[in-house]
């Protein structure tokens, strides 16, 4: 894991499928993204950057609503269970990750380990499904058919930060 490090991000159009899972069901969304590259494809409509997972809601049950992303340049009109959305602009502690994927949960309480010793607090709140945030993501770097081994994969872990 890199050092963590607080980044500015400007807001990014994305269009995502959502699916509510559990960590032992998160191939139900994780294997929807080649599709979603498909039906972009489809329409002529380029990403804009790498593939990311946002978790919108993570519940203390383990249930967690989670959406898969690519970025787009513009805003693009959606049918059926695609959605648009816009990742928010501003302040995310973020980190860097190669390695297998089934690591990432323990990159992830490191970082938010990390900033919580920094006094650092997460564009998040809580309510009786869990916490919903403004913008959890898992960000994927590198492309599985061009890099087969796991171990070698790159991911950015970066959760927007609350306004100081």
């Amino acid at each position: 894991m890199s050092e963590p490090l607080i980044v500015e991000r400007p807001e990014q159009p994305y269009v995502a499928v959502r699916r509510r899972v559990t960590l032992q069901r998160f191939h139900e969304i994780a294997d929807r993204m080649p599709g979603l590259f498909g039906w972009l494809g489809q329409r002529g409509v380029a990403p804009a950057g790498a593939p990311f997972f946002r978790y919108v809601t993570v519940g203390d049950d383990g249930q967690m609503e989670v959406e898969a992303g690519v970025p787009v340049a513009t805003a693009v009109a959606v049918e059926g269970d695609i959605v648009a959305g816009t990742l928010p602009a501003g302040r995310y502690a973020s980190v860097t990750h190669v390695g297998h994927p089934d690591k990432l949960f323990d990159v992830t309480k490191q970082l938010l380990n990390w900033a919580a010793g920094q006094g650092h607090t997460w564009d998040m709140s809580e309510s009786d499904d869990g916490e919903h945030w403004a913008a959890r993501l898992e960000i994927l770097k590198t492309n599985p058919a061009e890099q087969p081994d796991p171990e070698t994969w790159e991911t950015e872990v970066a959760f927007k930060l609350a306004a100081p």
